[in-house]
């Protein structure tokens, strides 16, 4: 127990490290509103809380075995999400954001145990989702690919 709270706070540190390493950064050009260092500070105070949780938690994080078996099942897996991550990364642009995600998150969600109805519907719902808080919100613009056409 001892052990992961200083692994954890460690961590913490270093966290807090890239942290103050990433507040002054200002790129000579930014297209984005949000700027370039938001997305690491983001990541970096998300890890940070986390880290902090498993610093201070009451009990111990107990698992029978430490590491999965490297079986079959579980090799089949993850070439499937590799495989399918190489999908999403060659169809984002001529696909767009919406259609890939939904193409790679749709078997993605089976290979994991998801029935196809509910897969279909929570994977379209969600790629419509983050598309809309990319684009909207935070006014990153995602490539609408085939979808173009539905463009104002």
């Amino acid at each position: 127990m001892i052990l992961q709270r200083i692994f954890a706070l460690a961590l913490l540190a270093v966290c807090a490290a890239l942290a103050v390493m990433a507040w002054p950064y200002q790129a000579a050009f930014s297209y984005e509103p949000v700027g370039p260092r938001a997305y690491p500070l983001l990541m970096l105070g998300l890890m940070g809380v986390a880290l902090l949780y498993l610093a201070v938690r009451p009990t111990p994080i107990v698992r029978k075995d430490d590491e999965p078996p490297l079986d079959r099942e579980t090799l089949v897996k993850i070439s499937g999400c590799v495989g399918l991550l190489i999908v999403f990364a060659s169809t984002f642009e001529s696909l767009g954001f919406i259609l890939s995600a939904v193409l790679v998150g749709v078997p993605m969600a089976r290979l994991y145990g998801g029935r196809w109805l509910h897969s279909l519907i929570v994977v379209g719902a969600m790629s419509l989702l983050l598309y809309w808080l990319f684009d909207r919100v935070m006014d990153v613009p995602l490539p609408l690919g085939l979808l173009d056409v539905l463009e104002n």
